[in-house]
């Protein structure tokens, strides 16, 4: 049985076993024993994930074609294998509240709707490895001052630990694509909640970045009560959003926050 990756899909296969091994060695996952992976396809990294008995795996993929692939060289997968979007998953319904990790080979026109998907689920997701287009995988991991340093970014590591782990290169794909891709890996850090008002903070922190060129007393005019004087609060306002790290973003909206609702 011939499998041929659809283009709608966005999915290029891993055809390199170590670097499959590698990305699923990444996996720390300490104490944790449930495990997603997120489109199998051709099941690259499907046999490394079925040796890992400290895991129980489900495997979660969209395309009924690769299901049916998957369900033929790998009968162990047969009462594991859930033909679903990932996206529209119930993680809840199928698991409860039992923590989870995360893994796959991201196709990359969804690759940061998972992310977003895991930061909506972020009590009960405590580790992603993911492969996904290396600049993609980049802005995710960027520090402040980059500057792919973004929305993702100040989002993702205001709950999680990102790290960089390496790069793929194009021709161990079928079908290549016409980039590099890039594994990351996200641990979930010790905060529960956002000390300051959590639906402003991602409200400034995306206004801020769709206007990154601007200065933040400017980007932000939109939010800012009309009574507030950035000019009092020049060591902030008069930065470009790139410029703050994550701590900086929380001062800033607890700043806001107290003009606005006081």
């Amino acid at each position: 049985m011939k499998i041929k990756a659809k283009k709608s899909l966005g999915q290029h296969f891993l055809n390199d076993k170590g670097i499959a091994a590698q990305i699923v060695s990444s996996l720390k996952a300490d104490g944790i024993r449930h495990l997603i992976e997120v489109g199998p396809g051709m099941g690259a990294l499907t046999p490394f994930l079925l040796q890992e008995a400290r895991f129980d795996t489900r495997f979660v993929e969209v395309d009924a074609d690769a299901a049916a692939y998957l369900k033929a060289h790998y009968p162990a997968i047969q009462d594991k294998l859930v033909v679903a979007d990932f996206l529209q998953y119930p993680l809840d319904a199928y698991f409860g509240n039992v923590p989870l990790a995360v893994i796959g080979n991201f196709p990359y026109h969804i690759s940061t709707q998972i992310f977003f998907k895991v930061l909506d689920h972020r009590s009960q997701v405590k580790e992603v490895v993911g492969m996904l287009q290396k600049e993609v995988a980049e802005r995710i991991a960027s520090p402040p001052g980059s500057k792919v340093y973004g929305i993702t970014s100040v989002l993702l590591q205001a709950f999680y630990n990102v790290e960089y782990l390496f790069t793929v290169h194009e021709h161990v794909f079928i079908p290549p694509p016409k980039v590099k891709s890039g594994v990351i890996r996200l641990t979930r850090n010790n905060v529960e909640n956002l000390p300051c008002n959590e639906k402003l903070f991602v409200n400034i922190v995306k206004t801020a970045f769709n206007q990154r060129r601007k200065m933040l007393g400017n980007s932000l005019k939109s939010i800012l009560p009309a009574r507030m004087n950035t000019e009092n609060f020049s060591s902030v306002f008069s930065k470009r959003p790139e410029q703050l790290a994550v701590q900086d973003f929380i001062e800033l909206t607890q700043l806001i926050e107290k003009e606005l609702f006081t």
